[in-house]
This record gives structure tokens, sequence and C-alpha cells, in this order.
């Protein structure tokens, strides 16, 4: 018995997988018990939202980071996300109204519930859909562009173009889904006040709890042979093609699950902010989630969670204490990680910040050749005398 301890934890890759895991139980307990505690209810449910928006960025990092797909129309999944469960609270009517219509509706002189509507009374069909729908549609669209090789600039072009026609359409359904007021002021859910700090407290651990879920998620997948396929593709295409995969299949698959998580976090995000729109797909905010990734660090599921972190607080803060000049804060902000920082806060304090902090308390500098050559008298002389010659 104590020789299969031994070898369970003998093994380098288990142990760092269980450390990472007990790390990350230990910031999701941090979020849930201690942060509340310390932070006014409006930082609190601040907070909530950009966790949400935090899964958005391990879906980005996923095809961008990993895979090398720049899409600039996730937004669209996002909203569907959000639009699937705002159905679903638009639907919980007291059982003695007199309309069982959402209030919208009326307005317009609808006096029948859409077909396309009927479905969201079920909580189990709206989960399965947050997820499904999204999914479904990425997969779909990326099918159509990846199997024509369709990729890079020219690929980046069409996920933006896609979100100008699903943003106009859904702007255009006033009488079915409000068209650009969005779905808002939610009532019940479960019996329970949507808007109560109670509930909003659930919301906000089901958040935290599904974030830890969706980086255990893109860690699984860009670890191991799948994850070595995803860099391959980034890097060299025709290469993996000629090796004999179908890059085809793998980036609808990463594609689709990098949508389905879009659509999770858009549900958690409205919920919490009480209104889905049609503005959840402008390309602005979908920009914005690549610059929380880039800002983070590209390729670093970490840094995906964190950059969103950083730059949303950081938006609010300043809009807060700046509201006539902050954008000018943001711009510069994104111009230094652009110009100083191509590899995101994550990938500078792993590689250059790591050797700062090393060089201050005069440890030697970390060299990946073998230390004995760097070491030897004959090997430095020639070094210093390419260097003066």
């Amino acid at each position: 018995m104590q020789q299969k301890i031994a070898d369970f934890w003998g093994n380098e890759k288990r142990r760092k997988l269980l450390t990472e895991a007990a790390i990350i139980a230990g910031i999701a307990l941090i979020l849930i018990f201690v942060m509340p505690a310390i932070l006014p209810i409006v930082r609190l449910n601040q907070l909530g939202r950009f966790l949400a928006l935090a899964i958005v960025a391990l879906g980005i990092d996923l095809i961008w980071g990993y895979t090398g797909l720049l899409s600039l129309g996730h937004g669209v999944f996002f909203a569907l996300g959000g639009y699937a469960f705002a159905m679903y609270l638009k639907l919980q009517i007291p059982a003695d109204a007199s309309v069982k219509l959402p209030e919208f509706m009326t307005l317009y002189g609808v006096t029948e519930l859409p077909w396309f509507w009927q479905p969201f009374y079920s909580f189990p069909f709206t989960a399965l859909a947050v997820l499904i729908l999204p999914g479904l549609l990425g997969a779909f669209l990326g099918y159509l562009v990846f199997r024509n090789r369709i990729r890079g600039v020219y690929f980046s072009i069409l996920t933006q173009a896609a979100t100008i026609v699903f943003f106009n359409f859904f702007n255009g359904q006033q009488k079915l889904i409000n068209g650009t007021n969005g779905l808002t002021d939610f009532k019940t859910i479960f019996g329970a006040t949507v808007n109560s700090p109670e509930t909003q407290f659930v919301f906000y651990t089901l958040t935290i709890l599904f974030l830890a879920a969706s980086y255990a998620l893109c860690r699984w997948l860009t670890s191991g042979r799948f994850g070595r396929l995803l860099i391959a593709i980034r890097d060299d295409e025709v290469r993996v093609r000629f090796s004999g995969y179908n890059p085809t299949d793998i980036k609808v698959v990463v594609f689709g699950i990098s949508a389905a998580l879009a659509g999770l976090a858009g549900a958690l995000f409205t919920v919490q902010t009480g209104i889905i729109s049609p503005k959840a797909m402008d390309i602005a905010f979908s920009i914005e989630m690549v610059i929380w990734v880039a800002v983070g660090g590209r390729a670093s599921l970490v840094g995906a969670v964190v950059g969103a972190l950083l730059v949303n607080f950081g938006k609010s803060l300043l809009s807060e204490q700046f509201p006539e000049v902050w954008l000018f804060f943001q711009g510069a902000l994104f111009l230094i990680v652009v110009m100083v920082l191509p590899n995101g806060l994550v990938g500078w304090l792993r590689f250059q910040g790591w050797e700062m902090f090393r060089n201050l308390f005069g440890r030697k500098r970390y060299v990946v050749t073998y230390p004995s050559l760097e070491e030897d008298p004959e090997v430095q002389r020639e070094r210093e005398e390419l260097d003066n010659g």
C-alpha cells in the first residue's frame, strides 16, 4: 500500500496537476467565503459579473492563444446564452397573472406566445440550450469556414461580418425579443426574487464554480496530445495536415467548445446584470474580449482570467474616478501591452519578470544549456574573445 502511494505521488505530472487543482480550490474558497465579507455588495456584484466574463476569455484563449484562430465575433455566442436564460426568466409569470405573456409582447399587440419561446418554460431545456445553441452554431459556422481552409485575417473578418448580421437581426425583432431594448426586468426563479442579495450570491457562487470547471476543461484540452495538436495547428497547419491529421475537424470541435463557454458566460452575466440586449453582439464588445486575453497573455489560461478581471475592474474604477478621460487611460494600457509586453502580463512575469526578480537577489541567470559549459573557463574566454573581436 505504501509503495502504491509512493508511486502515485512520485508521478511528477500527476503531482503538478493535483497541486494546481488544490490552488484552484483554495482560490475558489477565498472568493466564496472571504470576498463577500470584505467587499461591499456593489463590488461583489461587479466581481461576479467579471468572473463570468473570464469564462469567455478562457474560450477566446483556447481558440486564439492555442489554436491561432482570432475570432472577433464571440459576442454572438455570448448573447445567445444570455437570451436563452433571459427567455426562461421572462416566462416565470405568476399563476394568478391575467396575461401569460412577457409584458413587452402585450405592448406590441402580440396575443399568443411565439412557438420558439414555448420550450423555455422548462429549466432543463434552458440549461442545455445555454450551452448547446451557441456550441452548435459555433461548430456549424466553423465547419463552413474551416472546410474551405479559410484562416488568418480572412477568418477574423468573417466572424466580424457574422456579428453584424446577428446584431441587425436581433435589433429588428421588436415583437419577438423586444429588439434594441432587449430582455430585462426579471422577477423570480424557483420562487425566489432574482434581484435579492441572497439569490445574487447564489449566482455569484455558481459563477465561481463554473469558472473553475471551465478552467479545468480548458486545462485538460490543452494538455497532452490534443493540446500539442492545437499548438501544431497554430504554428504550421499545413505540416499537421501532411502528418495525417484533419485540422478541420479539430478546429470545428475547439471552436464549438469555445462558443459554448461564451454562451455559459452570457447566461451568468445576464442574470447578474439584469439585462441582455443586442448590444452584447456589438463588434466593440467582441474586440474587448480579445483585448482581455492579450493583456493577460496568450496561450496562458491563468492570463486569460487575470486579463479579464484586470481590464474590467480597471475600466470600472477609471470610469468612476475620471469619467471624462478614462478612455485615454484604457488606450494607453493597450498600447503598453502591445508595444512593451507582447506576451501579456502573465507572460512577462513568467519570463522577463522572473529573471529580474532573480537578479535582484543576486541569483545566477537561468540557462537552458549545460551548466558545466556555461561555467567552463575556456568557454567564457572564447566568448570574451568573440565579443571583443
